[in-house]
């Protein structure tokens, strides 16, 4: 039986699903590349080194005795059908619920462990996947930059003197470094999609409703989504089918789609109408030159798949007038679940103070704004199956942005970074960050945005990006002289 664990996700588990793999195997191989990147990075908050090790014991268990079970004549591995995650190690951000951790959301004020996993958490162990760690994330993930007081900053693969961007950058890390093959992670205005970018991977949005955030009935109101990052399309789109779906506990629930995203990612696009633009909503935050020129290659690319490509005039939609009166109110909320919130950092508590007028009436007209935000976009590109942009507007930045900063100047410092990204968050619409190359060294994303359409729509272009454009991986990890 081979003992060293095939790169992604669907591999492992289809080798542990078939018996040439053990679970333990690939849990072990996932600990061991932790252990070895986390001094280096700084990705991993918790490491599950023994509950890890026997949920793996446990789940290679069960398998052998199921096989063993199976009546004569009934076809090999049926029994495994309901594990399209089986061994495969996984990575789950600070902010949800992994039974007998303190769920941290990047910070210090809450010290009691959680009784019982999120519904993500539990979804993804029903499928056979293995939590060997929790992940860094910025103070309840305000911000696209993965760097928090208590704990210090995460560095990306590519380079580390580099941010993988937020908020779930150690996710986005674990998975750069090729510690594991998918890391949960969270997209309140961007925060999968940024690392995606950062970290050359695959970071899908879904639509508002598709994953459940139980035990909680939204995550950042409605600007939230659970999601995962993955270094493969047909990575994501497993990891999605097995988190998919509401609960009663959730407040947004979204119409099933027509098709499984794995049937999705695994056809062809067919000819598409892509309108592509690179001017961010504002004049003071210009789209950096190399990553101009990355969106015209991958529209070039389209172009010559057969689809009908076309640059569009204008600026991206402003998505700040909804967006920000969601941010601080969604803010609040989350800050009111923590036990000891006097022990927020400074920044967070500014943040705070500086979103009071954030309340419920507020919050309320900014919900019906980004109703009529939403049918405006689809309105504006209503010729347009997708819609193709950069992720973010500059390349990954050097790490410390939060560095000597209040709320305010960190906020400043984000508008690059999020300037493509809120509009999704504020519509509702999937959008799924992909790589498209590497310019001095470092990754850049491109966005794909489904304007009224959900995942169906944007998981075989991305699948067909992925073949027209070969992705690398980053160097291997060394230690600073």
């Amino acid at each position: 039986m081979t003992e060293s664990a095939p790169a992604g996700a669907d591999q492992i588990a289809a080798n542990v699903r078939a018996g040439r793999h053990t679970a333990v195997a690939a849990t072990g191989a996932a600990l061991a590349a932790i252990h070895a990147a986390n001094p280096l990075l700084t990705a991993a908050d918790v490491i599950r080194d023994d509950a890890a090790m026997a949920e793996a014991k446990a789940l290679d268990d069960r398998l052998e005795a199921r096989g063993a079970a199976d009546p004569p004549g009934r076809r090999p591995g049926a029994h495994l059908a309901d594990l399209p995650l089986a061994g495969v190690p996984v990575a789950v951000k600070a902010e949800y619920d992994v039974a007998g951790l303190v769920t941290t959301h990047g910070g210090r004020a809450n010290a009691t462990p959680a009784e019982a996993d999120s519904e993500v958490v539990r979804r993804l162990r029903a499928a056979g996947a293995i939590v060997v760690a929790t992940t860094h994330m910025p103070e309840f993930g305000q911000f696209p930059f993965t760097e928090g007081a208590a704990w210090g900053a995460t560095a990306n693969p590519w380079d580390r003197t580099r941010s993988p961007g937020g908020s779930s950058g150690g996710s986005a890390a674990l998975v750069a470094a090729g510690c594991v093959p998918v890391a949960l992670g969270g997209d309140g205005g961007g925060s999968i999609r940024i690392p995606a970018s950062c970290c050359g991977l695959v970071g899908l949005k879904p639509v508002r409703g598709r994953v459940s955030t139980a035990p909680y009935p939204d995550l950042w109101g409605p600007l939230g989504t659970v999601g995962a990052l993955t270094r493969t399309v047909a990575d994501c789109a497993t990891t999605h089918d097995v988190l998919r779906g509401a609960t009663r506990a959730d407040r947004y629930a979204a119409p099933e789609p027509a098709e499984t995203l794995v049937a999705a990612a695994a056809r062809e696009p067919g000819p598409l109408r892509i309108g592509w633009l690179t001017a961010a909503p504002w004049a003071a935050v210009r789209t950096d030159r190399h990553v101009r020129a990355c969106i015209a290659a991958v529209a070039r690319a389209l172009a010559a798949a057969g689809h009908r490509v076309e640059e569009l005039p204008g600026r991206w939609p402003d998505a700040q007038p909804a967006f920000l009166p969601l941010f601080y109110a969604a803010l609040r909320g989350e800050a009111a679940r923590v036990e000891r919130p006097d022990l927020l950092e400074a920044r967070t508590r500014a943040s705070l103070r500086a979103g009071v007028w954030a309340g419920p009436q507020v919050r309320l007209q900014a919900i019906r704004l980004a109703d009529r935000m939403a049918a405006g976009v689809q309105r504006r590109f209503a010729a347009y199956d997708v819609v193709l942009t950069p992720t973010i507007a500059c390349l990954p930045p050097r790490l410390g942005r939060l560095d000597a900063t209040g709320s305010t100047r960190a906020l400043l410092r984000s508008l690059p970074m999020v300037a493509f990204t809120t509009l999704a968050n504020v519509t509702g619409h999937a959008a799924i960050s992909v790589p498209a190359g590497v310019i001095g060294g470092l990754p850049v994303g491109v966005q794909l945005y489904a304007p009224g359409g959900d995942e169906t729509r944007l998981l075989p272009l991305a699948a067909q990006l992925e073949r027209l454009l070969p992705w690398g991986a980053p160097p291997p990890l060394t230690p600073r002289r």
